[in-house]
Order: C-alpha cells, then structure tokens, then sequence
C-alpha cells in the first residue's frame, strides 16, 4: 500500500475515533451555553468558507469574477429576505450574464 493510502486510512480511523469519542463526554459539559453555542455555529462558519473559497478562489490565488457578482446577488436578496429559490435563480442568472458579457467583449 502506498504512503498516500495510509494517510487515508489514518484519517478515517481518526475521524472515527474523535467520533466515538463525543459518546463519552459528559452531559454536564454538553449542557455548558458556551460549548452549545460553538456547536450551533460551527456548521454556518465552515459553508461560509467553504463558500469563500468557492466563489473566490482559483488555483492558489484569488479571483474576483461573475461568481462573485452572483455571490453580492445573493448576500443583498436574503438581506431583503426574498425567497431562496429567488435567492439561487438570480444569483445565477447574474453570474450568467456577467459571463456573456465578458465573453461579447472579448471578441
């Protein structure tokens, strides 16, 4: 087996383990407002960089382009609490034509 399936393998067995782990801790810490609160918000920090370095990563640098338009689209719709699939269609159809035009005048 080769070194990169190993470090695989370690891996699961960690994410595993720290997953087992999280049965033997006590109630009394789960029940603590800090530690309740972290875990709210641990899922909203990692989709918000996962969306960062979606919209605005390229390779090893960042991009400013249409998908970051779409982005501004979509942060001000649910700042104005339209609809998600409002939300979605018109983030999209914003990147859409910022590609087109950008393709247009590039000829």
């Amino acid at each position: 087996m080769s070194d990169i399936w190993w470090a695989i393998l370690a891996t699961a067995v960690g994410c595993y383990l720290l997953k087992a782990a999280g049965y033997f801790v006590p109630e009394a810490v789960l029940q603590r407002p800090r530690v309740t609160r972290v875990a709210l918000l641990t899922p909203v920090a990692l989709l918000a960089a996962l969306t960062a370095v979606q919209v605005l990563g390229d390779g090893q640098g960042l991009v400013l382009d249409a998908r970051a338009a779409g982005l501004a689209f979509a942060v001000g719709a649910l700042l104005l609490r339209a609809p998600f699939l409002v939300v979605v269609v018109g983030a999209a159809i914003v990147a859409a034509l910022l590609r087109l035009l950008a393709e247009g005048t590039a000829r």
